[in-house]
């Protein structure tokens, strides 16, 4: 059965603000088992742009690890994410963003993963692949991809704010535009070949003006995995504009994970 939970992101947000580290920590059961959180980016970014809610969780008690996708292959996206699961001292949470969502489709398999986070993600069952989500729902026209004579590919420069970041300031868009970590686009025609949330319960945050997947593909994506969801007002980067409410998602799927 698909639950949704329709959050009021601004009184999530205050409720975090107003919270000291301290009391966030001891929020935290001491026998909770979840209490390990991985966090996979996605294309055209790296792993930095989780800064806010890794401060939020790790002030919860969580201890936080970030993995750094080269981009090069889903092979290599998925080693990289293994190498980090490997270092985990028990049960994690695996949480990805965008195409992140096919990363941890295939790697959240590893034993140690007890459940699944999807950011305004992606999900291909086994037989599929990235591209392969957008033959139904296409991506919106604002987001536009340029591929060079190598293969690798970036987020038109003139349409990067409306089409990947809209809510955020200026100045950080500007920055997410010209720090963009490119991707090699025979990623998207890769077909995963195991899907994670077939055997692990799954979580889904939807940023409902996503204008990089839209948001009638995140929910269909979401329903078709079983996940419960979670709507947030943002763009297709929700962990940087509304970490405290993204935060808010990843801790109620680990404490849901842990009575699994």
């Amino acid at each position: 059965m698909i639950r949704y939970l329709k959050t009021t992101v601004s009184a999530v947000a205050a409720l975090a603000w107003l919270m000291p580290a301290a009391l966030a920590d001891s929020t935290l059961p001491a026998d909770q088992s979840v209490r390990n959180v991985v966090l996979v980016h996605g294309a055209f970014a790296d792993g930095s742009g989780w800064r806010g809610v890794y401060d939020d969780l790790t002030a919860r008690g969580y201890r936080v690890s970030i993995v750094q996708n080269p981009l090069t292959s889903l092979d290599d996206d998925v080693a990289a994410t293994r190498r980090i699961l490997d270092r985990q001292d028990g049960p994690t949470l695996l949480v990805g963003h965008s195409y992140g969502g096919t990363v941890i489709t295939q790697a959240g398999t590893a034993d140690k993963v007890a459940g699944l986070v999807y950011v305004s993600a992606l999900a291909p069952d086994v037989g599929e692949s990235t591209g392969d989500q957008f033959k139904e729902i296409p991506p919106p026209a604002e987001f536009v991809i340029e591929t060079g004579a190598d293969g690798f590919g970036f987020v038109n420069l003139d349409k990067f704010k409306i089409g990947f970041a809209g809510d955020t300031s200026d100045a950080d868009a500007a920055f997410l535009r010209d720090s963009q970590v490119p991707i090699n686009m025979a990623i998207f025609g890769t077909k995963v070949t195991e899907a994670a949330w077939r055997n692990k319960p799954s979580w889904a945050v939807i940023a409902t003006e996503d204008k990089a997947i839209d948001p009638k593909l995140l929910r269909h994506t979401a329903e078709r995995i079983g996940a419960s969801i979670v709507e947030v007002k943002a763009s297709h980067v929700p962990f940087l504009t509304q970490p405290a409410a993204v935060a808010a998602a990843i801790d109620a799927a680990a404490r849901g994970a842990a009575r699994n």
